[in-house]
């Protein structure tokens, strides 16, 4: 394992460190799902191949190496001007709030945002939801991950609220863990006010498949549609954040 994005995926070479500003690490939390990290990676190639001068590498904060931390102090080991931590996460949590934290702090780094909320995820939920042919007598379940921080249920509500306006209906939230109602809750108290015809369909809030979308699709919604990653929306999105945190 490399601090660079993975030799056996395709991407532009790396200039030599400096060349072209601080290091973009992207830091995810990790999984053991291969569709899961395909679906994660490929928002770094994609910000490797729309800024080839930038040197790009891969961290995370768990399941998966090298570390946040040891790619941050590499990183600050070479001749860069610093590094620059985009949480390839969707919110404010424990793993911004701390792995991430505790990685950059140290001079020559910092933490940009988290990639939510943000009016582009809602534009991707939206054409996920189209995808499994939502209809107008459905009811939408917004599926994120959860956590115990509140800024993060607040970063969920937004985008929820978003995507209720866009739809012109109401968008019920579940969560997989850390907050309530669950998914399954949520999905059993939208079935409960069905309209004949209509069905549940989730919208999965989620980056990418893993632990928590398996659960999705366990939580007995009628449809669920596949979770953000890829798409090149996520890639501007990073880029803003590491433009925003330099």
């Amino acid at each position: 394992m490399t601090n660079a994005l993975h030799a056996r995926d395709p991407a532009p070479e790396r200039p030599p460190a400096g060349a072209g500003g601080p290091v973009l690490v992207g830091c995810s939390h990790g999984t053991d799902d291969l569709r899961g990290r395909a679906a994660i990676r490929s928002i770094l190639t994609g910000v490797a191949a729309a800024r080839p001068e930038l040197d790009v590498r891969e961290a995370f904060v768990d399941v998966q190496e090298p570390a946040v931390a040891d790619v941050v102090t590499h990183a600050l080991d070479s001749d860069a001007p610093g590094a620059v931590v985009v949480p390839l996460l969707l919110s404010v949590g424990f793993h911004v709030r701390v792995d991430i934290a505790d990685a950059v702090d140290q001079p020559g780094a910092t933490a940009a945002a988290p990639l939510g909320p943000d009016p582009r995820l809602v534009e991707i939920l939206l054409d996920r939801l189209t995808a499994v042919g939502l209809g107008p007598d459905d009811s939408v379940v917004l599926a994120a991950a959860g956590s115990t921080d509140p800024a993060a249920a607040l970063a969920v509500e937004a985008v929820a609220a978003g995507l209720a306006d866009r739809l012109e209906q109401p968008v019920t939230i579940g969560y997989g863990a850390g907050a309530e109602p669950r998914v399954t809750a949520a999905v059993a108290t939208a079935r409960a006010d069905l309209p004949p015809g209509g069905r549940v369909v989730v919208a999965s809030y989620l980056l990418a498949p893993g632990y928590f979308y398996d659960r999705v699709l366990e939580a007995g919604a009628d449809a669920v549609a596949e979770p953000l990653a890829p798409d090149v929306r996520l890639v501007d999105i990073v880029l803003d954040r590491y433009d925003a945190a330099t």
